[in-house]
């Protein structure tokens, strides 16, 4: 396991908390959430990429965005496209973002068959790196195994990499 794998644990059957270390300060690997011109360069798994993202970050704001696969070796998700649509409850720069995270289509409206997550990401200064942690909480046990049989751990993962990728081109 490398250093800046991701720990994955569930708490109470419906709440998903996602760990991992970037090495970069907490002010930068912060910014990386609230900006378009950032989110656009890792935001989604390998592969996919980010046509539209228009961010309006203040508490009661909306982030809503478009993940795209264009990758043919991805075979029948080539082309898909996937909407999401964040709600901003709560903002602390650069310690804290919360917002709620729903499925949504080209025009912002939330898809109801599908689970909405309740998403705190925490950064915790480390000395020049930033530990984040992720904690989506679900209606319920059988919402919380909707997304990971979706494959969302993975999705998280890679967008992960993604991100520490992003910020060594940066640094």
């Amino acid at each position: 396991m490398s250093k800046n794998a991701m720990i994955t644990r569930v708490e109470n059957d419906r709440i998903l908390i996602l760990e991992r270390i970037f090495n970069a300060p907490r002010d930068l690997v912060f910014t990386m959430f609230k900006e378009p011109e950032h989110l656009k360069n890792w935001w989604g798994p390998k592969g996919w990429e980010l046509p539209v993202c228009t961010v309006d970050f203040r508490p009661g704001g909306i982030w809503h965005y478009c993940m795209k696969c264009v990758d043919r070796n991805q075979g029948q998700f080539y082309g898909m496209e996937s909407w999401g649509k964040g709600i901003y409850k709560a903002i602390v720069v650069p310690e804290l973002i919360m917002y709620t995270d729903y499925f949504s289509d080209a025009d912002g409206n939330i898809d109801e068959k599908l689970p909405s997550t309740e998403v705190t990401l925490e950064f915790i200064d480390m000395d020049g790196k930033t530990k984040l942690v992720n904690r989506g909480e679900y209606i319920s046990a059988e919402a919380l195994k909707t997304v990971m049989d979706m494959g969302m751990e993975q999705g998280i993962t890679e967008t992960w990499n993604r991100l520490e990728e992003y910020l060594s081109q940066i640094r």
